[in-house]
Parts: C-alpha cells; structure tokens; sequence
C-alpha cells in the first residue's frame, strides 16, 4: 500500500486518473473516509486533512467539496539543525520563523573524547530545540489550536514538553522533512492542507 498526499483542487482529476489506470469504480464512506474500489479490485481510501472526519457523500466532488482547513491553525517542525513555527489561518501564512543551530556531527573517536563530544552535541541539540520552543510560545502558545509537526519525533516532543505550549493539540498527518528552510516550510504547508490517500493496487 501506497500513501500519497493530493491537493483538493486535484482530487478529482487524481480520481479521474485512477479510473483511466484501473478501470471504472465504485465509492462508499466508509470508516469516517471517502473508499474507492476500481474494476480491477485496486482500492484507496482518502481522508481529509487535519484528521477530520468525512460522513458526506460516496462523491469524490462531495468529497473535494467538503475539505477545508481550521480558521486557526499551527505548523511546527524540528529537526537538530533547525526549526520553522508557523501561524496559519487557512491556507495563508499569519507569521512565521525559521531558524537554523549549529549541531556538530557524529564523531569516530572513542573513550573519554567521544564522552565529551557527545556532551557538547546534546548540549547544543538542547539549545536549539529551546529557541524552537521560545518561537512556538511566541507564536502559538497563546492559542488553543491544531497544530500539523514534522522533523525528528523527539525533537518535537521535547519542544512540545514546554508548558506554555500545553493548549496545542498535535494533528495529522505527521511530516517526513530535512532540515527547514523556507521551501521545506512552503511544502509542509501544502502537505498539511492536502488530501491524504492509501492506495493498494492489483
């Protein structure tokens, strides 16, 4: 099975596009999801973002029609070399930051000098996940809000471990990033806001 994340506005023309690859299809809600079975005995099953439930119509138009994004919502990746908070309100970015710390390597020595090299890594690693989570505060901490987090997985439990940030609920889906940069901001945006689809083909 394969996942792939699909903008709204081409939802239809990716269930178009399967219809051509496997042959005429059948639709159903199923298990809070729009579920698609093809001629062929290929299926997907497409699930709105920010984990929200679909009990419209076996449409995928319904379905397309449906999808929006919250009013107010949150993105934060982590990643040891960096950071990007973003406060969103739909599709457009409110304010953002994205910031880069310096986390040396891994190193081939050994003994007491591996010891200390792992002190000063962890040390830096710590520093750059508190900037992480002074930025979240400052943008999102104030606001009970769903927010879509990216990166190391235990970069962003440790940022979201600060208790000002104890109003943030963690939403779906989770995001597979390198270390952030602008682009890598822009994209994991556009995942968040898209359709995410399971396919198994026959």
């Amino acid at each position: 099975m394969n996942q792939v994340l699909v903008p709204t506005a081409r939802l239809e023309r990716w269930v178009d596009n399967f219809r051509r690859r496997h042959g005429d299809a059948t639709f159903d809600v199923r298990d809070r999801a729009l579920c698609g079975e093809a001629a062929d005995g290929s299926t997907f099953v497409a699930r709105p973002p920010f984990d929200v439930a679909y009990a419209g119509e076996a449409d995928p138009a319904a379905f397309a029609a449906s999808v929006g994004s919250p009013a107010r919502w949150g993105l934060l990746l982590v990643r040891k070399g960096g950071f990007a908070v973003a406060r969103m309100s739909g599709d457009r970015i409110d304010e953002h930051k994205i910031g880069r710390r310096h986390v040396q390597g891994r190193t081939k020595a050994g003994g007491q000098s591996q010891q200390r090299f792992a002190r000063r890594r962890d040390n830096q690693a710590r520093q750059a996940y508190e900037a992480a989570a002074e930025h979240a505060v400052r943008l999102l901490g104030s606001h009970a809000m769903p927010v879509v987090a990216g990166g190391d997985r235990a970069a962003v439990d440790d940022v979201l471990a600060d208790p000002r940030l104890r109003r943030l609920s963690v939403t779906g889906p989770w995001l597979a990033v390198p270390d952030p940069r602008r682009a890598v901001l822009d994209a994991a945006i556009a995942d968040a806001l898209a359709v995410r689809i399971d396919v198994r083909n026959s």
